[in-house]
């Protein structure tokens, strides 16, 4: 109860939070509004996202077009649905208080359970690997067989995991986040699952790629643990420069994106190509409070709705003419002088001119800007669109010479 509880606050923080839309190196490619101000988890599988509503259950969203999500069906489970797993035509959702749902979504449309099993606590997170199932309550880690999703059976427990926020499984282990920092649990034998290592920080939100371990920490930032022995885990490198508490994660390749705790703050995207030097490469001012990536997208529930979001630091692609035509009349070759014109009709929100690595070198203004000390080369131009619009950023290319 107490998870629940502080859950809850942590949720009515978010929703009092105002949002705003500053922006490095990320842009806001569509939103879709769910039923419920609290959207605690997210899944992206094909062409849909799935999003744990809290007190509206599983709702299914399309995203075959990443600019205009739609949601396209929902099943209402019976507790506070905060975390999901999708594993082929199979939706497994943590939901509070109702422990595991195992949800069909073959036809996405009409979405309806199939099976569920009760936990001990209040079921906050779940991971799936083969045959199991391993969900995170607030009073330890339950170990689930699937093999028979209509009758989904606990089969083992660790209840020294107790508080467990965040789960993920690599290998023959499990990885909880908890309040006192990172659990690695043996699951070798899925029915007696035993606590065979620990990292003591502030734990929640947890993610394995490889050797390391990455934890979001509350207020003690991201930490990056070794994992290579999973009996002694080490820490190897942190970023705690946040200007938040640090709950969720998701991490691709070497990229960790990571989401607030407490107020809103947005997205951030941190490089962890070194893992002993995180470095912040990209941020998107978004209340977020859940968080997942897939293909090209970062999924992110936030306050009330699902936003789906492009980290594109990695380089910078020029947006099609035909889907935004403000900039074509500009000149894609300049000297000395870049004339921005207005848009017709209205004045861009902000407008800024990146490096081919999508570092911003420059904030622009309509009229002429002044280019002169910068090195001649291959630049962008990115304007803004305005808050209430669902357009994409425009980015123009733009050469500079002597």
């Amino acid at each position: 109860m107490k998870a629940h509880l502080s859950v809850l606050c942590l949720s009515l923080l978010l929703a009092g939070v105002a949002q705003a839309y500053d922006s490095l190196n990320v842009r806001l490619i569509g939103r879709c509004d769910m039923p419920d101000n609290f959207t605690f988890g997210v899944a992206a599988h094909g062409d849909y996202a799935y999003v744990a509503d809290y007190t509206a259950g599983l709702r299914v969203v399309s995203v075959s077009d990443p600019t205009q999500p739609t949601e396209v069906g929902y099943c209402d489970t019976p507790g506070h649905a905060n975390g999901v797993t999708v594993i082929g035509d199979l939706a497994y959702v943590s939901d509070g208080d109702s422990g595991l749902r195992v949800i069909s979504v073959a036809d996405p449309a009409h979405p309806f359970e199939v099976g569920n099993c009760g936990t001990p606590g209040w079921a906050m997170e779940v991971a799936v690997v083969g045959d199991y199932a391993y969900v995170g309550d607030d009073s330890g880690l339950s170990v689930i067989s699937v093999t028979d999703p209509a009758h989904p059976t606990e089969v083992g427990r660790c209840d020294d995991a107790y508080g467990a926020f965040g789960v993920a499984v690599a290998g023959d282990y499990a990885y909880i986040g908890n309040g006192e920092g990172l659990w690695v649990i043996s699951i070798a034998d899925p029915t007696q699952p035993v606590v065979v290592g620990r990292y003591v920080t502030s734990g929640m939100g947890v993610a394995v790629n490889g050797d390391y371990a990455y934890v979001a920490a509350a207020f003690a930032g991201l930490r990056v643990v070794s994992v290579a022995d999973p009996a002694k885990p080490v820490e190897v490198g942190y970023l705690d420069d946040f200007p938040y508490s640090a709950a969720r994660l998701a991490v691709s390749g070497s990229y960790v994106f990571i989401v607030p705790g407490l107020d809103g703050r947005g997205l951030r995207v941190i490089s962890v190509a070194d893992p002993s030097q995180p470095v912040e490469v990209g941020y998107h001012y978004r209340g977020s409070n859940c968080v997942t990536f897939s293909g090209d997208y970062v999924y992110a529930g936030s306050g009330g709705s699902l936003a789906i979001l492009q980290y594109y630091g990695a380089g910078v692609d020029e947006t099609s003419s035909a889907q935004v035509r403000t900039m074509n009349s500009m000149p894609t070759v300049v000297r000395g002088v870049l004339f921005l014109r207005e848009a017709t009709g209205h004045k861009p929100q902000a407008a800024s001119l990146l490096d081919i690595s999508g570092r911003k070198v420059l904030e622009l203004h309509p009229g002429a800007n002044d280019v002169r000390a910068l090195a001649p080369g291959v630049y962008f131009l990115r304007e803004e669109p305005q808050v209430s619009s669902r357009n994409l950023q425009a980015i123009r290319k733009v050469v500079v010479t002597r």
